[in-house]
């Protein structure tokens, strides 16, 4: 058996079964085209590499753990999919579930004989995968994002929706209203926003601690533990603690309010960041990787807010076009540390001012992470 890719998912594939040859890009003159032998494709590596475009018999991760795959949740969507899988795990731990997929453990280490499996799933596992779904699907909205890997947003959103093709009776699907007619035979339970939860499942989100954009994910995952067991368990969704980097607020030696949200690496994920603060006068720190997404939406949705942009990465100079154009003001900062003395001295928290670094693109142009990129931020705001 073959896997392409050497990282995470591979190695743990390696580790377990005999007989596994990991392939990447470096060993491309020694890959056979023309073999039928079963391929494994990481998800990290995009449709268009040449070896992929001349693999013969390949398949997904999920395809090929499909028969040791008990009953399973799958988490997609372009956001809050990592949150709203903690939730779930968070709520369903004492009755034997595990959680994994795109983050934490690789199928390959998870615990088959153990009742639920929680898998958060990216955009690119399921554009690999044929055969293999799951008993019940929570997909949050779909927005702009990974257009770079998947050639489109088409294709982007056509693979969030690929498990509704294999669903069977009896299976569900909660899904946005958006996609109320696409075609299943599972049965399709469709929102539009927290009141549609709420009703649908008899939940009450007034006793949830959680705001927005974390309410839809708690919600998400209540809505499981209704249809499963019949239970909502407020006390205990409330006792989750969300990772750093999502919306983490912290104060510096002058009493100032700085957010890292580092983990907004989409357009979407900023647009929801910014609700959070539409009263305040916002010092934003945006820009990286964008992944070819098209920024003119959160342009166009930041013209209603009192915002200063900081650029900073490998789209400043787009942020800086943009910015003129939609006559927003605007900073080039190239890199965070200067954009955050920079902020620094306009910064005044008498005028009810914050500072928010909510990037709208991911980190790997100038760092090793998300994580990276929001511990460097709060370590030179310690600094200043």
């Amino acid at each position: 058996m073959r896997v392409l890719g050497k990282g995470k998912t591979a190695l743990a594939i390696k580790d377990k079964f005999d007989d596994v040859v990991l392939y990447d890009d470096n060993d491309i003159d020694i890959y056979d085209i023309n073999s039928d032998e079963l391929t494994i494709v990481s998800p990290g590596i995009p449709p268009y590499n040449k070896m992929v475009q001349n693999t013969k018999n390949k398949i997904s991760e999920y395809d090929f753990f499909v028969d040791k795959m008990p009953y399973s949740i799958w988490i997609s969507g372009t956001n809050g999919k990592t949150t709203t899988t903690q939730m779930l795990q968070h709520i369903l731990k004492d009755k034997g579930s595990v959680c994994g997929g795109n983050i934490g453990t690789p199928l390959a280490n998870m615990d088959n004989t153990k009742p639920i499996w929680i898998l958060e799933t990216s955009s690119f596992t399921l554009h690999y995968t044929k055969k293999a779904k799951p008993n019940i699907y929570i997909l949050l909205p779909i927005s702009e994002d990974h257009i770079s890997w998947h050639g489109s947003y088409s294709e982007y959103e056509k693979a969030k929706l690929k498990p509704l093709d294999n669903l069977k009776e009896g299976e569900i699907v909660l899904i946005p209203s958006k996609y109320k007619d696409y075609p299943t035979n599972g049965y399709k339970v469709c929102y539009s926003c927290v009141e549609d939860l709420e009703t649908i499942f008899n939940i009450d989100s007034k006793k949830i601690d959680f705001k927005e954009p974390f309410l839809i994910d708690a919600l998400l995952s209540l809505s499981v533990s209704r249809i499963l067991f019949d239970e909502v368990d407020y006390s205990l969704i409330n006792s989750f603690r969300q990772d750093a980097h999502k919306l983490e607020e912290f104060y510096d030696s002058k009493n100032r309010l700085w957010i890292d949200d580092s983990k907004a690496t989409n357009v979407d994920a900023t647009i929801q960041a910014l609700k959070s603060y539409k009263d305040k006068k916002i010092y934003l720190i945006l820009g990286g990787d964008d992944k070819g997404a098209n920024l003119n939406s959160l342009f166009i949705y930041m013209k209603k807010y009192d915002i200063e942009i900081f650029a900073i990465g490998a789209n400043s100079e787009k942020i800086i076009e943009l910015s003129n154009i939609y006559n927003i003001d605007v900073n080039l900062s190239n890199t965070l540390e200067k954009a955050i003395l920079q902020i620094s001295n306009k910064f005044d928290n008498k005028n009810g001012a914050i500072a928010l670094l909510s990037p709208a693109a991911a980190s790997l142009d100038q760092f090793n992470s998300y994580k990276h990129r929001g511990e460097e931020f709060k370590k030179n705001i310690k600094n200043i």
